[in-house]
């Protein structure tokens, strides 16, 4: 066994490494662009090398840079985890030549899964059904529509080279084709180097499934069982879990058995996974693509089956036979993983940056939490949005649900926008315990997720802070210290005024005064008649003797001002403080606006392509920008029929969040734009 381990990866993933190195007695050495200086996974590693500048192409993407960082830090073996150079045939040649390990699988192996068509041609020779379509190499666009025609709409376009549900559109008719092809083309290429792409039906009622193989370098291999992974948005997995539930025992062996065809066939030595997509209407399970790498949701299969994959990557990278055979693997119980990323669901899921300024983990009995941040890391729009995933063991699926999301629900993660709340009403949805489908989010939420109406408390709460933290301040004391109910020095019978400016940008004016021993909020209409404790990051709430409460984190800009964070009762929530003069600045703001609409960057990006021009009448929906942020593609249409009146951006601007980007006159009820 070697003895010094080079981690090329960062957040999650990385910190997972290190801890099972770490208990294996390996040191570890953690590699770091310069936006992750600070970040959790070099905190936690022995050794940290810098290997380039923010962009991933120029750093974790740099297979030259990695190696150089093993050699400079003395490590004998590179793990790439997952993503990133996982799976790069670069990173393979440059450990060869360097006399490194590469803790995966052989290079013939991935070259040949590396690309779907040719992993389809090896399960069609192998007697393993793939789903119809075209995995030719012949590229031409004309080829690939007129083929899209012979499969028959809809049809899935995907990135030959692709993963992490990247490259992927679905296509309903030969007249979207051209430009669904031409996005999947750009962000294949963004993503992965390699524009190439195939066609596949797309089946109405999929479920997700793949099996786990485990393979060394004598020539044993074993599956590790099933998992589904059928939640999904936009072909990227939300939710997973082992064992998949609703499943015949005839569909579950037939898995087993491809799987480990597909694992012979290529001499597999190394985690991978094979993955399945069934159609539920048709009974067919058919062969989609294989991962010769670890897995985001390996720790379900580590739950339920009692062993530590990442463990024995390493031992099966350093020559060791697996010890044991299949008929000694079994599995326990059921768990279930969420992915917890920075992205705001009620939003479109826009993907959000920014540092974290409160985060706490939840604990209690078979909850697991991988994590790649803390309180200070900083959410940049360098790299994936996921930030850290809880897992739940239990023997039987319902009570791993419930311990799930209430994990969830004591999950505090303050200073960007996370998806929580969404992941929680996910497990808790009636659909959650039926058969599940690709399609399971637009079912449990047609018109989209939107949080749970709110009681009134949290924005009490929200009022109540600035008060309590003020007359802290004024008394001497520190919002450290145990605050009960302060009276409001100078409030008189109207008490103190608080604005609070929401997520949609609305104002809301809070009356907080004294009464009694406790505290009397009115917000609008809604008035609570509260008594209030704050020690150190946390606000006590007690309203009709029930008590609430919120872990509270205030984060200070020099051009927004104060921003105060809120968790609590399985939501978080955030507003800014306003005074007077940002008020009638916020009013000034909106009355020039009115009769336009200014369409937002909707995150830090560049800009890649501008199809919109001043004066060009569009209609609602019309493609206006595109823009590439998060190695994803977006897309900016407009809201509704009118006239283009600005250009704020050309093709090739970096841009931030919020920036304006296209200015339009709305056409009003009788067809003039105002």
């Amino acid at each position: 066994m070697f003895d010094t381990l080079l981690i090329a990866n960062r957040g999650e993933i990385a910190c997972r490494i290190a801890r099972t190195a770490r208990r294996m007695g390996l040191r570890t050495v953690a590699v770091y662009a310069d936006a992750d200086r600070e970040a959790l996974h070099v905190a936690q590693c022995d050794t940290a090398v810098r290997i380039g500048p923010p962009e991933a192409a120029r750093s974790y993407l740099d297979a030259a840079a990695i190696v150089a960082a093993a050699r400079a830090a003395g490590a004998q073996a590179i793990h790439p985890g997952y993503g990133f150079l996982s799976e790069s045939l670069a990173l393979i040649d440059a450990c060869e030549a360097a006399g490194l390990i590469f803790v995966g699988p052989s290079r013939e192996a991935i070259r040949r899964m590396g690309s779907k068509i040719e992993s389809k041609r090896i399960a069609m020779e192998h007697g393993v059904p793939v789903v119809p379509g075209y995995h030719a190499d012949d590229q031409d666009s004309a080829v690939l529509q007129a083929a899209a025609s012979d499969v028959g709409y809809p049809v899935l376009i995907k990135a030959s080279a692709g993963g992490g549900g990247k490259g992927m559109r679905v296509v309903r008719g030969a007249g979207e084709f051209t430009a669904a092809l031409d996005t999947v083309r750009r962000e294949a290429q963004a993503s992965f180097g390699d524009d190439r792409v195939l066609l596949e039906r797309y089946l109405d009622e999929p479920r997700h499934l793949e099996v786990q193989l485990l393979g060394d370098k004598h020539g044993h291999l074993v599956h590790l069982f099933e998992r589904e992974c059928s939640i999904q948005r936009k072909h990227q997995k939300v939710i997973e879990e082992a064992p998949a539930p609703h499943l015949s025992p005839a569909v579950r062996e037939a898995l087993f058995a491809h799987a480990l065809t597909m694992g012979r066939a290529i001499g597999y030595d190394s985690t991978g996974t094979i993955e399945f997509i069934h159609d539920s209407r048709s009974g067919d399970t058919f062969f989609l693509e294989m991962n010769t790498r670890l897995q985001v949701e390996h720790p379900v299969t580590e739950l339920t089956c009692g062993i530590d994959l990442v463990e024995w990557q390493l031992r099966v990278a350093a020559g060791e036979a697996l010890g044991f055979s299949q008929s000694a693997l079994s599995q326990r119980g059921c768990a279930i993983e969420v992915r917890v990323c920075a992205e705001n669901p009620a939003a479109d899921f826009a993907p959000e940056i920014g540092t974290v300024v409160g985060y706490r983990e939840p604990r209690g009995e078979g909850i697991r939490v991988d994590s790649g941040v803390r309180t200070g890391s900083r959410v940049t729009p360098y790299y994936d949005s996921m930030l850290l995933k809880v897992i739940a063991h239990a023997d039987d699926r319902p009570t791993a649900t419930r311990r799930l999301a209430t994990a969830l629900d004591d999950t505090v993660l303050l200073g960007v926008h996370g998806n929580l709340g969404f992941l929680a009403d996910l497990l808790r949805h009636e659909h959650f315990a039926q058969r599940l489908c690709t399609h399971y989010i637009a079912r449990a939420f047609p018109a989209g997720w939107q949080p749970r109406e709110d009681d009134g408390l949290a924005i009490a709460a929200a009022a109540l802070h600035g008060v309590l933290a003020t007359q802290a301040a004024a008394a001497g004391r520190t919002a450290w210290q145990s605050l009960g109910a302060w009276r409001v020095p100078g409030g008189g019978a109207g008490g103190t005024r608080v604005l609070l400016e929401d997520g949609q940008r609305c104002v809301h004016e809070a009356s907080v005064s004294p009464q009694g021993e406790g505290w009397r909020v009115r917000v609008g209409e809604l008035e609570r008649v509260v008594a209030a404790t704050l020690v150190a990051d946390t606000l006590e709430l007690r309203h009709k003797g029930v008590t609430t409460r919120f872990t509270v984190a205030l984060e200070r800009h020099a051009s927004e001002g104060e921003r105060l964070w809120l968790a609590g009762a399985g939501r978080t929530r955030t507003w800014r403080r306003l005074d007077r003069w940002q008020r009638a600045l916020t009013g000034a703001a909106a009355a020039d606006e009115r009769g336009g609409s200014r369409l937002l960057a909707p995150m830090p990006g560049l800009v890649t392509q501008v199809q919109a021009s001043v004066g060009m009448t569009v209609n609602a929906g019309d493609t206006l920008v595109q823009m590439e942020a998060m190695k994803m593609v977006h897309t900016i249409s407009a809201p509704a029929a009118g006239r283009v009146s600005e250009l704020r951006c050309r093709a090739g601007d970096a841009v931030r969040g919020g920036d304006v980007l296209v200015v339009m006159d709305i056409e009003d009820n009788r067809g003039k734009t105002r």
